[in-house]
């Protein structure tokens, strides 16, 4: 089984049941971002994860299996079309520099970490209109001299 077929098993179950990622992800107890970035192929899940999203979406071993490979974390090279993941990729082009020397004058030369790393998606209610709260929190890297 591919990733891409893993993931169309997944997504199908998700909307049979009618689930949203956070019901999800409360029933296995992990976070609902995480959980959809491994439905995804981005991640992979460890034994008792895959085991656990596989029982609340009713899936077969083989989605298990799946969840469990190394992902390859690649995507296409283009300008997304998408109007929601195109904002984060004006987000980076027009912030992008300005996210880069605020870390370095805080923490020095490094990078922010993706593999330790969480995020978070929330709701702000604002009467001027509702907001969307993103938390990305990854460990600071020290580049290395010798």
């Amino acid at each position: 089984m591919t990733k891409e077929e893993m993931t169309d098993q997944i997504m199908a179950s998700k909307k049979a049941k009618g689930l949203t990622w956070e019901a999800i992800a409360s029933k296995m107890g992990m976070g609902e971002v995480w959980v959809a970035s491994a439905s995804y192929g981005l991640n992979s899940m460890p034994e008792d994860a895959a085991k656990s999203l596989c029982e609340v979406l009713e899936l077969d071993e083989d989605v298990c299996a799946t969840l469990q490979e190394f992902p390859n974390k690649a995507w296409d090279k283009i300008v997304p079309q998408d109007p929601v993941i195109y904002r984060f990729y004006e987000i980076v082009g027009v912030y992008g520099y300005t996210i880069k020397q605020i870390i370095g004058e805080k923490f020095g030369d490094g990078i922010m970490s993706a593999i330790d790393f969480s995020m978070d998606i929330d709701k702000e209610e604002n009467p001027k209109g509702d907001r969307v709260v993103i938390t990305m929190n990854g460990k600071f890297l020290k580049y290395s001299s010798w």
